[in-house]
């Protein structure tokens, strides 16, 4: 399924760049996080986008303002679990596009602090 390759390969992304992975596809009935990860000081929860190169090259956009609000209730759910917050928390989004061949590797790109918890 292309969504979870396309979370594999950000994980990847993010541990390449220093990024700590905790946990993956967190779900609770308010909402998912498909990737919660720590740089050492900041909680991130991470939205991963991901198409086939030849779709919508937008999709960062897809990340809806309800869609965010699920992935903040469920990110607020998880600092509950896990203690409370203790650290700043950001939202991120990470976009995959895959090319048509499945050959080359995909285009990652990573928006940090996306969006907020207001």
């Amino acid at each position: 399924m292309l969504g979870d390759v396309s979370e594999a390969a950000a994980c990847r992304f993010l541990v390449q760049r220093g990024y700590q992975i905790l946990a993956r596809n967190v779900r609770f009935r308010s909402g998912e996080v498909d990737i919660v990860a720590t740089d050492g000081k900041t909680w991130i929860f991470v939205e991963v986008r991901s198409r086939r190169l030849d779709s919508d090259p937008d999709i960062a956009e897809t990340v809806t303002t309800a869609k965010q609000r699920r992935v903040i209730r469920a990110a607020l759910q998880y600092l509950r679990s896990h203690g409370g917050p203790r650290r700043p928390m950001r939202f991120d989004v990470i976009t995959v596009l895959w090319p048509k061949n499945d050959i080359d590797i995909p285009k990652i790109t990573h928006w940090e602090s996306a969006f907020g918890c207001d």
